[in-house]
């Protein structure tokens, strides 16, 4: 899982909506995806443990810690590291097809 925009653009402190963490193609102007998966993957990532749980705001407003979202970008950033060095490693390749 990558990360099509920078952590830079977040704001150190305060909360993201769920379209602010995977996207909106379809808001005007389109928001791109921080983790760019599904809402149900989402959601199902968020029941298994994998994805943060959510706070919520109010009744009808759910969000994340900016903190939780940096935090799981910077752990997948660093386990793609370790799985690419692994791999080439093992004589594999990096994922681009080039050995």
């Amino acid at each position: 899982m990558e990360s099509h925009i920078g952590t830079n653009s977040l704001p150190e402190v305060g909360f993201l909506r769920l379209r602010s963490i995977i996207g909106d193609r379809k808001a005007n102007p389109p928001i791109p995806a921080l983790i760019p998966v599904s809402r149900s993957t989402w959601w199902a990532g968020v029941n298994s443990g994998r994805y943060p749980k959510p706070i919520k705001l109010g009744p009808r407003i759910t969000a994340w810690s900016v903190e939780d979202i940096r935090k799981l970008i910077s752990e997948n950033r660093r386990s793609r590291h370790v799985d690419v060095e692994q791999n080439l490693m093992a004589g594999g390749t990096d994922g681009s097809g080039v050995m």
